[in-house]
């Protein structure tokens, strides 16, 4: 392998872009903004077993190597995703589904606070918490309300993802335009 290629930062593309299209069928699937089109369809289990689980967890395993935060995040996320596919046909209770929504909720909170580079990688994670977080207060309240918001966030922090790495790979802009630094308002004396 060339040495000027870095490993993580393919492997951080392909994470991210499985992580994208997770949350966004995930979140899709919560809003039911799609007719007959639910988070439990075969469809989104499946996409969430195999792309979310198992690829996003191997994608994870590689990256450790080059970079703590990727592979702990997508090793992490991968588990979520597979327990989430694997267990999505089994009966459990509501507390029981929001416990553990409740607790991914807090990997999402430690990602986003550790990420402090790439604002796309950040606002995904800090999406994705806040809809964990809103899905399991939904499990617990039995709230379809809270349910379709976590939706909407889980389906934002998705498009973030996707963009990030479709971005990576086409070379489109990361980072919104600002003004130079140094300049700005001064106070007067």
């Amino acid at each position: 392998m060339d040495k000027d290629v870095s490993a993580g930062c393919s492997t951080s593309t392909l994470g991210q872009l499985a992580l994208g299209l997770t949350l966004l069928a995930f979140g899709l699937g919560h809003t039911e903004v799609i007719d007959g089109v639910t988070a439990s369809d075969t469809v989104a289990v499946a996409l969430a077993t195999y792309v979310g689980g198992i690829a996003l967890f191997v994608v994870g395993i590689l990256a450790l190597r080059e970079d703590r935060l990727t592979g702990t995040a997508f090793t992490g996320l991968g588990a979520l995703w597979f327990t989430w596919g694997a267990s999505a046909d089994s009966p459990v209770s509501a507390n029981a589904a929001g416990l553990f929504l409740l607790l991914f909720a807090l990997l999402a909170l430690t990602l986003t606070a550790a990420s402090g580079g790439s604002s796309l990688v950040r606002g995904t994670y800090a999406l994705m918490c806040a809809a964990l977080l809103l899905l399991a207060v939904a499990r617990f309240a039995d709230s379809g309300g809270l349910a379709k918001a976590g939706g909407w966030c889980a389906a934002a922090g998705g498009l973030l993802a996707w963009y990030g790495a479709t971005a990576a790979l086409a070379n489109w802009p990361t980072a919104l335009p600002g003004r130079p630094a140094g300049r700005g308002v001064t106070a007067t004396g």
